[in-house]
């Protein structure tokens, strides 16, 4: 009898509200994650699930289990950890963070960060959407803005400033916005997972309007490359194209816009639970990202930086 098991099992379930997560999750087989969850109800003499073919929803007394089973997991691997010490991070850590920025800035590190934890294995879940963290079972993730989920903690790994680019093609044909109202009548090339279609500068939101509609920021850096209109897009997404000293050698390809009216940055933190122990393999994985980031143009953090 792996009574342990069973308990994770129902919490996961609990948490993710689905069987078939939790058996992707544990490696075991969706009809295994029933027959255990079955068992601990049998073990315990009471239903702790109502099982439907749409939801998985807690009794009263799996709700009551299910605080009390959390809390026991997590007093289990806090042990765990202790006992293994702090040098020897290990097992599976699952990290979520935007697209692009995981492309561009993070797979790129990850070899030097495996040489260095061999021991850990991650699962990297890249997407512009949003992340639950417990029900996904996610231990850190990558965001911008100022955390307001009470059941979160952050850590700050850098700054993320947003820009408007336009390629010099465009810029011919269709002028030089001086101010953030012309945008109006430009082609504003809309990110369609924004909330609103609002782009913040210093002194409000513009509503901005286009006939291109994209869900993805790294599509939107290659219609603004290809003349297609106005973008609003991360700096560090763009320092390349922009020429000058701080970019790389490339012919510049984008112009930044409108620089004197730019909103203050934005904070990139890594969050986790606040309920839930953060393992070790995660907080060794926060701080090496803090430290690539440091270090990475338009992504680190500088002293008297302007925070919204």
């Amino acid at each position: 009898m792996n009574k342990l098991l069973w308990m994770q099992c129902f919490v996961r379930a609990v948490e993710t509200g689905s069987f078939s997560a939790v058996a992707r999750e544990l490696g075991i087989g969706q009809p295994n994650v029933s027959r255990h969850i079955a068992s601990l109800e049998q073990d315990l003499g009471t239903r702790l699930l109502h099982r439907s073919t749409r939801q998985l929803v807690a009794t009263p007394e799996g709700q009551r289990y299910y605080a009390q089973a959390r809390v026991a997991l997590d007093a289990i691997a806090r042990a765990e950890s202790d006992a293994r010490g702090k040098q020897n991070p290990h097992g599976l850590l699952r990290v979520a963070c935007p697209a692009g920025l995981g492309i561009e800035k993070i797979i790129g590190v990850l070899p030097e960060f495996m040489a260095r934890y061999p021991d850990v294995e991650l699962d990297l879940r890249l997407g512009d959407g949003y992340v639950d963290l417990v029900a996904e079972g996610v231990d850190v993730a990558i965001r911008g803005g100022v955390l307001k989920d009470s059941a979160l903690r952050a850590r700050r790994v850098g700054m993320s400033e947003r820009i408007c680019v336009a390629s010099p093609a465009y810029l011919a044909r269709h002028g030089t916005p001086q101010h953030p109202d012309e945008l109006l009548r430009h082609e504003c090339i809309v990110y369609t997972l924004l909330a609103g279609s609002g782009w913040p500068f210093k002194d409000g939101e513009v509503h901005v309007r286009g006939r291109l509609r994209i869900n993805s920021l790294e599509g939107i850096r290659r219609a603004a490359l290809d003349g297609m209109g106005i973008a609003y897009l991360p700096a560090w997404m763009v320092m390349e194209h922009l020429g000058g000293a701080a970019a790389s050698k490339e012919p510049q390809r984008l112009q930044r816009l409108l620089g004197e009216h730019a909103a203050p940055l934005t904070p990139l933190n890594a969050v986790y639970s606040a309920e839930r122990l953060l393992p070790h393999r995660a907080s060794v994985f926060i701080e090496f990202i803090a430290a690539v980031f440091a270090e990475t143009p338009g992504l680190a953090i500088r002293p008297g930086q302007t925070v919204r």
